[in-house]
């Protein structure tokens, strides 16, 4: 889509552009106009904050089982491929609607509306998405935050001295992904210490980081002083962390449900980490990006 498409809010502190095609936060910026979001280089990742609906990651085998019947799917979805109604637009927030048709029935049987909710207030935006299910049968889905942040972050030290600190230890072991992109069984001894993970590409090589257990609602991501954001995910019970070894950026990542582990034959209401609305009801997944004030 055309960046002429994009709808801005601003207050303050923050500039941002949301693309209503997959209802993505595209460009973000502090109140000195300095880009805190990638800017979606296609020849080293397109995206730049994506919506993961209504999977994250792979499906084993590229489908998930209903009933007697296989759905395909690709990764992570496909709400970032698809086009957002405009619910409303105002200086500070802006709000996109997603709801089923005819190419999202054939891999997704389900009736369903999709509302994301971008709000800034100072230096602090809020994203809330609300699933709906529209339909007469309980819903099965996961979602999940794809935010790529500059590292190094302007207006602060160099990419080697930057590091993710979490609210709590976290101690307990984490999970990686095969080269099918599924979950491995066994686990990796956490690189976190003293509450820091300290930012090198080596911890990439294998993909992302998942965090299964995350203990925290919140890290703070920069380097000792200049400009350093907050993350909050309330209520999310994973956490990716991930980057293309090499990349001007780093993805902190909320998910309300993760990928499948290799040979996963379940049915898609028994998917690790989803959720089920009943019908007529609402689950709502929120996070926010705060920039603080540099040290």
């Amino acid at each position: 889509m055309s960046e002429a498409t994009w709808l801005s809010i601003r207050s303050a502190d923050l500039s941002a552009a949301i693309d209503p095609l997959g209802a993505q936060l595209s460009v973000l910026r502090d109140a000195d106009g300095r880009d805190l979001l990638w800017d979606g280089d296609p020849a080293v990742w397109n995206g730049r904050a994506p919506i993961l609906f209504p999977i994250v990651g792979m499906l084993a085998g590229g489908q998930y089982r209903l009933g007697e019947r296989h759905y395909e799917m690709g990764r992570h979805g496909f709400a970032r491929r698809s086009q957002f109604a405009v619910v409303s637009h105002t200086r500070t927030t802006a709000v996109f609607r997603l709801t089923q048709n005819p190419d999202t029935l054939k891999a997704y049987p389900f009736d369903f509306e999709l509302e994301v909710r971008f709000a800034l207030d100072g230096p602090r935006l809020a994203i809330t998405s609300e699933v709906h299910n529209s339909g007469g049968v309980a819903l099965p889905a996961s979602l999940g935050y794809h935010p790529a942040l500059r590292w190094p972050l302007p207006g602060s030290q160099p990419r080697a001295a930057h590091f993710i600190e979490f609210e709590q230890d976290e101690p307990e072991p984490l999970r990686q992904l095969d080269d099918n992109g599924l979950l491995k069984r066994e686990r990796i001894p956490t690189p976190v210490s003293n509450r820091r993970l300290a930012l090198a590409d080596e911890l990439f090589m294998h993909d992302a980081l998942i965090f299964d257990h995350v203990r925290s609602r919140s890290v703070t991501y920069g380097a000792a002083t200049g400009t350093r954001i907050e993350v909050s995910f309330p209520g999310v019970p994973y956490l990716g962390v991930w980057t293309k070894p090499g990349a001007g950026f780093i993805c902190i990542e909320p998910w309300a449900g993760i990928t499948d582990e290799a040979g996963y034959d379940g049915d898609i209401y028994g998917r690790a980490g989803s959720f089920i609305v009943p019908p007529g009801g609402r689950h709502s997944v929120a996070m926010s990006i705060e920039v603080l004030r540099s040290l």
